[in-house]
């Protein structure tokens, strides 16, 4: 029975009266890449640091590779931080093999890996520069080195795509892609949901410090609901013309219908539909589903239910 990179059980973290984290389970399965998600605040960067043994949790229980984190799990971790710190007067040669170094690679191993590593992100002729003397984004990208520079088993990383133009985001993509195809399991936080789109086999998205959705793409597209764009002439009511061929749910959107389609549905039977009530159809597209439009759904409806939760809490209160 294979033994899971990351296990959280039922963690919760506070901070004073402030609860950061609430209840989180999740699981990180070998081999795979889970993105997590949320908006800043949501508990991502606290999550990352229970997993680590960074900060401990006020109650549940923590499981990396099936014990407590510690210096020997913690060597088969790669871990990239969201707040970036690198040796100012270091060269990104030596700020590499040093933290390969840490992670029990030898001298001359941890040196080769860093001459590699450079000239696989276009930084070969800035090795034996100090690190005050580069951009910000040459920076960032040596810092992500030094998470990957040991060949870990698990890479966590924090807001990775943070500070990177477009062409290096791609670069690390295909740099994360790379480490999978190697082997290794991977979690990363971000808030933007086209990376994790591309890249996740499974992602857990947060609010509020606490977890909202826990599942494969097609799951989370699956919670959205799926639906038709449909165009008609000006005045015309679509919603009394298909409502009775089975499309009850139908609401007018700017310049179209969105009409939600029921499981046994898809949008061609849409489109059939208005065709055979008459409609004066003028335009027609399946909407095409995205993360972004799920997480702001689930977001939202995370956020209600605090709020409700809150409302009755006070009125309780007031009661007694």
């Amino acid at each position: 029975m294979s033994v899971h990179p990351l296990e959280m059980r039922s963690v919760t973290k506070r901070f004073g009266f402030f609860t950061a984290v609430r209840d989180l389970s999740l699981t990180v399965p070998q081999g795979s890449i889970v993105g997590f998600l949320g908006p800043n605040g949501a508990g991502k960067s606290t999550s990352l640091r229970m997993s680590l043994g960074v900060l401990s949790p006020d109650e549940g229980q923590v499981r990396l590779f099936g014990g407590a984190p510690d210096i020997d799990t913690l060597k088969r971790v790669g871990f990239l931080p969201e707040e970036r710190g690198l040796y100012k007067k270091m060269s990104p040669r030596a700020i590499i093999s040093y933290f390969a170094r840490l992670k029990g690679m030898s001298a001359s191993d941890s040196r080769k890996r860093a001459d590699e590593l450079l000239e696989v992100m276009g930084l070969g002729n800035f090795g034996r520069s100090r690190i005050s003397k580069l951009s910000k984004g040459m920076a960032q990208k040596v810092q992500i080195l030094s998470a990957l520079a040991h060949r870990p088993d698990f890479l966590i990383l924090d807001e990775p795509f943070s500070g990177l133009d477009p062409v290096n985001q791609q670069g690390l993509e295909d740099m994360i892609i790379e480490e999978h195809k190697r082997g290794a399991t991977i979690l990363f936080s971000t808030h933007v949901m086209e990376h994790a789109e591309r890249l996740c086999d499974s992602i857990v998205m947060m609010a509020r410090g606490r977890k909202v959705f826990d599942g494969t793409l097609d799951q989370a597209f699956g919670a959205l609901g799926r639906a038709a764009l449909i165009g008609v002439e000006d005045g015309y009511d679509l919603n009394a013309a298909i409502s009775p061929k089975g499309f009850t749910e139908n609401e007018l959107a700017g310049d179209h219908w969105r009409v939600s389609l029921p499981a046994q549905y898809d949008a061609q039977d849409a489109l059939r539909a208005a065709i055979e009530a008459g409609a004066p159809i003028t335009s027609f597209r399946p909407e095409e589903a995205r993360l972004r439009d799920v997480f702001v759904s689930l977001v939202s409806e995370a956020e209600a239910e605090d709020l409700e939760k809150t409302l009755a809490t006070r009125k309780a209160t007031e009661a007694a």
